[in-house]
């Protein structure tokens, strides 16, 4: 059976990282500590003599004084590594955590998921070509000696890095290495720590090339892995669940955060909020309790990327120069016909041509299946399509040889309707507005991706509010767009309201538009 040696790196909160010990190794696992140099020692000998007496507690035998981005990092873990593996011989797997990470599973989980995945699982993407580094530099975190910390001494930190650059100072990364970069949170087997131990202790070169990297945390474990182990027994994953914002900083996870957390597919979460200690309370109780019925979902980054987004998406990009001084042409007519529910207005559209004989197009800058004539090639996708929209709909119109056309779209696509309507044609919107129950709601989540079927219960009913509002102020933001033909029909209006809504906006007679408002089950779900 698997047992972890936990590698703890940390700073800070004594409290906290005394009964984050005891909890993880209550379940029969054990812990190595490094308590950076910079804090106090009246705080470090406050956890030794409360862990004394735990025979499954060690501590890094010389403790360092950590910078980001620094070797520091490296090197104290690698110290309490080899504490670890000193310690405890019993250790089959080595598990890298901070002060601000908690268990999301139990023990007992923990331990037959590693007994059942023979594998190392830390991420490990090639330097150069993955594109994992966002921002910042690249090629100059290697090839340039790093001496001191870019965010205590900036100024001296580029003066040397511009000194040798111009100096062509560069250096040659060891021959024998592909340089990797990954997340530093890993879980490694003990067969493969001791390698690395080894490798550190016979490749002087190596160690003294990473001395001078900058943020080696985030290069040095996962090259010499991918170096020691074969491809087929690296996950290239962490075990960690973490997220980071647009800006780069980690997402905090807070005590209404438990039932999602469960449902992701990792062992850990970074990083838990000091003040959650609800949310640490149910965590620790959870390693302890043996529970294995954990339904994985696994939707928490896409949820996060949603409800962190809500209010700048559609905001970030202008239309192109190019777009604002093209135009449909003025003796042309674009009906745009908007509903959040692609069904009722696919079924309408369905109507609307055949009694109004006008072309329509389904939602073509929304769904990327959507059947469209071969333009060229600017169709194929669904950014070429939208960053070309007069482009495409200039053609549509000279494909089909007419003068009148529509399509639908969804709400969100506000800035396509706002560039439409203020072309020289003549154009139109027609808005369906529906009503949105719970079922509707849900099966959309599960659409979309934000929800699974294994999405705890609990998760599920949090979104719907949110849902809820984001429909409700799509519809707001076409509103206050102030389009002056800007026509609606709602599902709970009178069939004669609507018929009339129709008419005007179709500029046809009154049987007519009764046609398509009658359209067969038009608003079922």
């Amino acid at each position: 059976m698997a047992k972890i040696a936990f590698i703890l790196l940390c700073h800070k909160d004594p409290e906290a990282i005394i009964l984050q010990a005891r909890r993880l190794t209550a379940a029969g696992d054990f812990i190595s500590i490094h308590f950076d140099a910079r804090a106090g020692s009246d705080k470090y000998a406050q956890i030794q003599t409360a862990l004394a007496d735990n025979p499954s507690v060690t501590f890094a035998k010389r403790r360092i004084k950590c910078g980001w981005g620094e070797w520091s990092l490296v090197q104290a873990t690698l110290n309490a590594v080899e504490a670890a593996v000193e310690a405890f011989p019993e250790a089959t797997h080595f598990y890298m955590l901070s002060g601000d990470c908690n268990s999301i599973k139990s023990g007992a989980y923990a331990h037959g998921f590693l007994d059942q995945n023979d594998k190392d699982y830390i991420e490990s993407f090639d330097f150069f070509t993955s594109g994992w580094i966002k921002t910042g530099m690249r090629a100059d975190r290697l090839i340039y000696r790093h001496f001191v910390n870019e965010r205590k001494h900036k100024t001296l930190f580029y003066w040397l890095l511009n000194l040798q650059r111009k100096m062509k100072l560069e250096r040659e990364i060891p021959d024998d290495l592909q340089i990797m970069i990954g997340s530093q949170w890993w879980c490694l087997r003990r067969s493969t720590v001791e390698k690395v131990l080894e490798f550190c202790r016979e490749r002087s070169d190596v160690m003294r090339f990473f001395r001078r990297t900058w943020i080696p945390d985030e290069t040095f474990f996962q090259t010499i892995v991918r170096h020691l182990v074969a491809d087929r027994e690296i996950e290239t994953r962490t075990l960690t669940f973490l997220m980071f914002t647009d800006y780069g900083m980690p997402v905090t996870f807070y005590n209404d955060h438990f039932d999602l957390l469960l449902s992701q597919d990792f062992l850990f979460a970074r990083k838990i909020s000091p003040e959650s200690t609800e949310l640490k309370e149910r965590l620790g109780e959870l390693w302890a309790s043996g529970r294995q019925d954990f339904v994985i979902s696994g939707e928490g980054k896409k949820l996060h990327h949603f409800l962190t987004g809500r209010g700048r998406i559609g905001r970030r990009f202008a239309p192109r120069f190019w777009e604002n001084e093209s135009t449909l042409g003025q003796e042309r007519e674009l009906l745009m016909v908007v509903c959040k529910k692609w069904h009722v207005a696919k079924r309408l559209l369905a109507t609307a041509k055949r009694v109004t004989h006008t072309r329509g197009l389904e939602y073509m800058f929304d769904e990327a299946s959507c059947e469209i004539p071969h333009l060229g090639g600017l169709e194929r996708t669904l950014e070429k399509r939208n960053r070309h929209r007069r482009a495409v709909m200039r053609l549509l119109f000279d494909y089909y040889g007419a003068n009148r056309l529509m399509i639908c779209l969804d709400p969100n696509n506000v800035d396509l309707m706002r560039d439409f309507m203020s072309d020289k044609s003549s154009n139109r919107i027609l808005e369906i507005q529906c009503q949105f129950d719970d079922h509707y709601l849900i099966g959309h989540a599960h659409r979309v991706g934000l929800a699974r079927e294994e999405t705890p219960p609990e998760v599920v009913e949090q979104l719907l509010p949110t849902l809820r509002h984001e429909f409700d102020y799509e519809a707001t933001r076409i509103r206050e767009a102030g389009f002056t033909k800007h026509y609606r029909v709602h599902q709970n209006h009178s069939i004669e309201d609507n018929i009339s809504v129709l008419s005007e906006f179709f500029n046809i007679d009154r049987d007519t538009a009764r046609e398509i408002a009658e359209t067969p089950y038009l608003f079922d779900d």
